[in-house]
């Protein structure tokens, strides 16, 4: 296995330098030869605009060599008045189409005749026998040539044309056209634009510094050939400064200059017309530095599948050797699996009978938590004793009375007045059984389900379960608004219970106190039903309210109370989804907030 580890360390670094060089390969290629598509329509559309700026002057000096004047000075060159008409003609037909000189020559290769006779630079009296293009047009030939004058030392393209007369070659008509406008065209754009003759040497560039220099090697012959012609007159040719390479089949320059060194993309294409070179250079800086930024991509991508490996690598080590631990851990367990059985044996019986137990435990536990809220109730009803012994005593007392009357009524006939009485203690009975049913149903054990409840309802049956405690304590409640309407998911007997003991807990509060007014509000947000209790009394100190709901937490005296009723309100309201909170209103006295989902719309669930 370690072997095979140091094997893998030792070939990661070969693989990801082969990622590296096939990834700079593969990018250099691809954002090369995109560099040449552009490149390429650059060359051709610096070929056409050259072909078509030269083509529309090329049929111009045969057209030129049948005028009258041009004619008849060829047979008569020592005639002034001719050589006078001549000039003239020749300077308006230059300044017409632009062009840098048209001059005309006898066979001899004197020049007659210049549209620049008026200059210093004249070329009249000047011999050109020696030019190419004098030669072929000497010779019956449409000639061409380009070169650099030898009078004027500017660079031009030539068209040469016989002069014919009745059939015979009288003389030779020039026409040079200037090419400094186009180079001018070609400088300070994307690419560098060149043109080469085929002795390599640079005529026409974007780049002053290029010109006149040659991009093959300058040998005897080369000059030889160049001098004969005087093509580029005076001027000092020079080796172009560069290396030339290969890469990814995309031929490279590097050229020397002053700033330092430069690398371009060369494309070519040959002018056979013209018997020029148009070359077009492209930086390949942008290519360099996009190249750059793949194997910077490439390098970023390696490093972090490198750091997922090694923590591949380190979780599949972790993995292993939690692996052999717990292959050794389980020998272990076997080998003392025997002695261990009966213990375990043991232990099973064990926690069976603990299963047991606890299941039994939490059966009297649910049942001492009924019997504690059923104690809760008893334990308000308790409280509420005295005044429930002063509820039915008054209305008992008060029937005997009634009863004793109507005895003594019938006895004096008087049977309307005694009937009257009857009703009265009816009544009396009436309401004294009314309490008694509430009381009943609120000391009951409730099991119930969750459903829809009517506000109003609970609160009616809750202020005459409460009834008592209030009249002792000389509270009153007023609700605001009519409860009507409002529908909530609760327990009716259990919603009943924690407002029973909100409102006596109220009542405690007030009594003996001069404002004991206890107001109970309700509201609607959303989906809430929400009904506060608020009191005039002194209020929950922070310290109880941190703790008012525990369960045996009274600030009631002995014998008032199990502090049970807060805690089992609490739980109640939890168990319908709300929630039971208390604070101090900023005018003094405590309000608790009950907070219930409404069910609006929905019928009433049944006690």
């Amino acid at each position: 296995m370690n072997i095979r580890k140091l094997l893998a360390v030792c070939l990661l670094p070969i693989v990801a330098i082969a990622l590296i060089y096939q990834g700079s390969v593969l990018a250099t290629r691809s954002y090369m030869d995109e560099a040449s598509l552009q490149a390429s329509s650059a060359l051709r559309l610096a070929v056409s605009a050259l072909s078509g700026h030269l083509s529309r002057y090329e049929p111009l000096p045969a057209l030129i060599a049948d005028h009258d004047d041009i004619q008849s000075l060829v047979q008569r060159p020592d005639d002034p008045a001719l050589r006078s008409a001549a000039n003239t003609y020749l300077k308006g037909i230059n300044t017409l189409l632009e062009s840098a000189d048209i001059y005309v020559m006898t066979l001899d290769g004197n020049t007659v005749a210049a549209s620049n006779f008026e200059k210093p630079t004249s070329f009249i009296g000047q011999n050109f026998s020696y030019r190419p293009y004098f030669q072929d047009a000497a010779k019956g030939l449409q000639s061409r040539f380009y070169a650099r004058g030898t009078t004027s030392f500017v660079r031009g393209y030539y068209f040469g044309s016989p002069i014919l007369i009745d059939g015979r070659i009288r003389g030779v008509i020039v026409f040079k056209v200037d090419v400094d406008s186009i180079e001018a065209s070609w400088q300070g754009g994307e690419y560098k634009l060149f043109v080469s003759d085929p002795e390599g040497i640079i005529f026409m560039t974007g780049s002053p510094e290029w010109l006149y220099s040659a991009i093959l090697p300058l040998t005897s012959e080369r000059l030889a050939r160049t001098q004969a012609s005087r093509r580029y007159a005076e001027a000092a040719l020079k080796p172009l400064p560069y290396r030339e390479s290969i890469e990814e089949g995309h031929r490279l320059l590097t050229i020397s200059a002053p700033g330092g060194s430069r690398e371009y993309m060369a494309l070519s294409q040959y002018m056979s017309d013209a018997d020029w070179t148009v070359n077009v250079l492209m930086d390949t800086a942008s290519i360099r530095a996009q190249v750059r930024t793949v194997l910077i991509a490439i390098v970023l991508f390696l490093c972090l599948a490198g750091l997922a490996a090694a923590i591949l690598i380190q979780r599949r080590a972790r993995a292993e050797e939690r692996l052999r631990m717990q292959v050794e851990a389980r020998n272990e367990l076997e080998h003392r699996v025997e002695e261990r059985t009966a213990d375990l044996a043991l232990v099973n019986r064990r926690i069976e009978l603990e299963i047991a137990e606890r299941r039994l435990t939490e059966q009297e536990l649910r049942k001492t938590q009924a019997d504690l809220i059923q104690a809760g109730k008893l334990a308000g009803l308790g409280q509420m004793s005295a005044a429930l012994s002063h509820e039915f005593n008054q209305p008992l007392a008060a029937a005997k009375t009634y009863a004793d009357s109507a005895g003594m009524l019938i006895d004096r006939g008087r049977v309307e007045e005694a009937r009257d009485n009857v009703h009265r203690i009816s009544g009396l009975i009436d309401r004294m059984a009314s309490i008694s049913k509430h009381l009943r149903n609120f000391a009951r054990k409730p099991n119930e389900k969750l459903g829809p409840v009517a506000v109003d309802a609970v609160i009616e049956e809750t202020l005459e379960i409460a009834a008592a405690r209030l009249k002792l304590a000389g509270a009153t409640v007023t609700v605001t608004p009519s409860p009507s309407g409002f529908v909530v998911k609760a327990g009716f007997v259990r919603l009943q219970q924690v407002l029973v003991n909100i409102i006596t807990n109220a009542a405690d509060a007030v009594e003996g106190l001069d404002d004991r007014h206890i107001h109970l509000d309700l509201a609607e947000e959303a989906d809430k039903v929400l009904i506060t209790v608020r009191d005039h009394g002194p209020g929950v100190p922070a310290v109880i309210a941190e703790r008012i709901f525990d369960p045996f937490y009274s600030t009631k005296g002995v014998g008032k109370g199990l502090g049970l009723g807060l805690s089992i309100s609490y739980n109640i309201v939890k168990d319908f989804g709300g929630s039971l909170s208390v604070s101090n209103h900023p005018e003094g006295g405590a309000i608790f907030r009950l907070e219930l989902e409404a069910a609006v719309g929905l019928e009433e669930a049944a006690e």
